[in-house]
């Protein structure tokens, strides 16, 4: 049997209930839900970090951010790391990457064999030398960043560098398609070679640009989060965008969150255009895995919250589309899972063993559970648990519909904990982690905090403890 082709689909920041398959009659995404429709979406999917660089990171080694050592933004996997690009070159594969992978390190492939386009760059941090004391002597780095409330001023209608990154990725994609399954000048193509072609987006990270039509098509039909109750923490209550504050008008939300829209759009248009060059090509989509994901969400103002890092729902949970008909009905599942599944997942679907723990990174093997299971519609050996970290202090464990929290740092110690039930109350608004019918509930999540490796007790961590068979954790 051949090994198959597939094709990655990846967004920046998309929000995982802004999307015609999640319920949004608003948003126009036609290929994301065609995926849906003919696909298994997973209905609860969780980022391992709610934020770029650990997320990918983690996806990229099928360990989470604790594991891998990557719990920070800035911090990269270890040259020559064992991802899973680098376990399907191993077996024969073209790995091709077109747009965003945000490894900042000395290796910018990591075990990638392609990269026509994208965000090769290693960051200061990495280089040899005394690069500190360089930006001292000729004058430090500007900021990189606005607040959130600019974030929500500046936004609007604009081409934006972003947008350009993501049309060179799509036409990186299409060359990477055409020559290896057409090669129309030196007719060498290697249709015989399985191609796993990752095709990265940086939308709909903000800021929040878009196009002049799509701009107009949305400002009078999105509804904004406004008047929104701000949850009482110390974290969770952090970067908050209140109307009135910083010159920020309900106008202002409203532009922001038509903006928004219009970008999930856009990345819409552009796997609708990968599609069709592989079908131009001669492809049967049928016969390739179709993966769609997003390396995080967007809080777009609920809770009075932009962009991520908090364990909200918006900014947490993930889209998740797993697409290849030949072998699998579409279904929706529910159960929870984690993007750093995706490893173990994608080498069951090609009949490729895992590689053994001491090649990991690390040595610590992988935090990553075969999703084939959940696809074929059996969930009886599920351990129905996903994690998620934030800055190595921030912890979140999702069982069933209970939601629990651990914030470890000094300014979150008068509450150190929150408890959401889901079910009760999906606004995520009443801690309930003091009420005794939660009490058992809550011992058990602590005991599965200390062998995470976090709390006062925790003890030598090694890796979130799965079986990666069995799913099970231990």
């Amino acid at each position: 049997m051949s090994l198959p082709n597939i094709l990655f689909l990846m967004s920046d920041e998309h929000r995982a209930d802004v999307a015609g398959f999640a319920g949004d009659a608003v948003v126009r995404t036609p290929t994301l839900d065609w995926l849906a429709r003919t696909g298994v979406v997973f209905n609860h999917a969780y980022t391992p970090s709610p934020i770029c660089i650990p997320a990918r990171q983690a996806i990229a080694a099928g360990q989470l951010p604790r594991t891998c050592a990557c719990e920070r933004y800035g911090q990269d996997l270890p040259p020559f790391a064992m991802t899973f690009a680098r376990r399907f070159t191993q077996h024969a594969y073209l790995t091709a990457c077109c747009g965003k992978l945000h490894h900042s390190g000395e290796d910018q492939m990591q075990g990638w064999l392609h990269r026509p386009a994208g965000d090769l760059e290693v960051q200061p941090n990495f280089m040899p030398g005394r690069v500190e004391a360089l930006f001292e002597r000729y004058g430090k780095r500007p900021g990189t960043k606005w607040s959130d409330a600019k974030e929500t001023l500046r936004a609007g209608v604009a081409p934006g560098p972003y947008q350009a990154f993501d049309e060179a990725a799509v036409a990186a994609a299409g060359r990477t398609i055409r020559q290896h399954f057409l090669d129309p000048y030196y007719d060498r193509p290697a249709p015989l070679r399985p191609l796993l072609l990752k095709v990265s987006m940086i939308q709909p990270h903000y800021p929040y640009f878009t196009s002049e039509d799509k701009f107009t098509y949305y400002l009078n039909r999105v509804t904004p989060y406004r008047d929104q109750p701000v949850f009482d923490h110390p974290f969770l209550s952090q970067r908050q965008v209140t109307v009135g504050v910083d010159g920020v008008t309900e106008r202002d939300l409203r532009r922001a969150t038509a903006a928004y829209y219009g970008m999930v759009e856009t990345i819409d248009d552009h796997y609708a255009t990968v599609l069709d060059q592989l079908r131009h090509a001669g492809q049967d989509l049928d016969d390739w895995i179709i993966v769609y994901c997003s390396d995080h969400g967007e809080m777009l103002g609920e809770h009075g919250i932009w962009e991520k890092q908090k364990f909200f729902e918006g900014s947490a949970r993930v889209p998740l589309i797993i697409r290849w008909p030949k072998r699998f009905a579409p279904r929706v599942v529910e159960e929870n899972v984690n993007l750093c599944d995706l490893f173990a997942t994608l080498c069951d679907l090609a009949g490729i063993d895992l590689p053994a723990d001491e090649a990991t990174v690390r040595g610590a093997g992988l935090d990553s559970r075969s999703l084939v299971p959940l696809m074929q519609g059996d969930c009886s050996e599920w351990a129905n648990e996903t994690v998620s970290q934030f800055r190595g202090s921030n912890l979140m464990i999702k069982r069933d519909a209970l939601k629990y929290q651990f914030y470890e740092a000094d300014d979150c110690a008068s509450q150190p904990e929150v408890l959401f039930d889901l079910e009760r109350d999906p606004a995520e608004r009443v801690n309930v982690i003091d009420e005794p019918g939660y009490a058992a509930a809550v011992a058990a999540f602590r005991h599965r905090r200390a062998a995470l490796g976090f709390g006062p007790d925790a003890p030598a961590y090694r890796n979130a403890g799965y079986h990666a068979s069995a799913s099970l954790a231990r």
